[in-house]
């Protein structure tokens, strides 16, 4: 069974309207901060977890397989069930929330991050270890520096990965620009409130994402002049 939804054109009702954005503009900002909150925070967590757990499974390689699969399991469970599975224990709160968009940051931060330690030439760490650097050393001065590229893919796709899923934090009231979109569709589909709040969160991840290749550019100088 398939059900149409259909609307008639409504001059009154416009897809965008300067005088909606005027009259919120204090509830907007608020929705763009608290989405742009709870992705910064769940990426920093996700970062400060996938990075250890990445040298884990590049040092140990029988916890590779273990260490993927388990995040890819967690990345499967959709959405809305993993908040559903999570609010019993923490509430329908911001933590609810932040620890969701944790869980689904880790795998692609992790395999990003294994990636590019593992693609750090073998000749380069043989030569570590014949200038006499230990595991540690070799990791901070050698493997980690070269993986920068790797590492930063995955925190890029994890930032705009997190941008999209905060939407789905208005199951718990703490959906960002989400909670926007929901009160446009209960609101009689009101329609400049959900264009206003879809546009601002496409622009969140282009502004993000962009940032970060600024970043990586600023980190890893020596990849930008090789593509030259």
């Amino acid at each position: 069974m398939s059900f149409r939804l259909s609307y008639r054109a409504d001059p009154g009702n416009p897809w965008f309207s300067w005088q909606y954005v005027r009259d919120n503009s204090d509830t907007i900002l608020a929705a763009v901060r608290e989405h742009a909150s709870l992705t910064g925070r769940a990426v920093l967590i996700a970062v400060l977890i996938a990075l250890p757990l990445s040298v884990l499974a590049y040092w140990v390689r029988p916890l590779a397989g273990p260490i993927l699969a388990v995040s890819g399991v967690v990345y499967t469970i959709p959405s809305l069930a993993l908040f559903a599975f999570i609010a019993p224990y923490l509430g329908t709160g911001a933590t609810t929330v932040l620890v969701g968009l944790v869980l689904y940051a880790l795998l692609l931060i992790v395999r990003n991050v294994v990636a590019g330690l593992n693609q750090v030439p073998p000749e380069v760490r043989e030569a570590a270890e014949g200038m006499g650097y230990g595991r540690w050393r070799r990791l901070f001065r050698i493997d980690l520096p070269l993986a920068l590229p790797g590492i930063v893919t995955g925190v890029r796709l994890a930032t705009v990965s997190t941008v999209a899923l905060v939407t789905v934090g208005v199951l718990v009231g703490h959906g960002g620009l989400g909670q926007l979109i929901f009160a446009g569709f209960q609101n009689n589909l009101y329609k400049a409130e959900i264009m206003t709040a879809a546009l601002l969160c496409v622009a969140l991840a282009v502004v993000l994402d962009l940032l970060l290749i600024l970043v990586a550019r600023l980190v890893t100088p020596w990849s930008t002049r090789g593509a030259q």
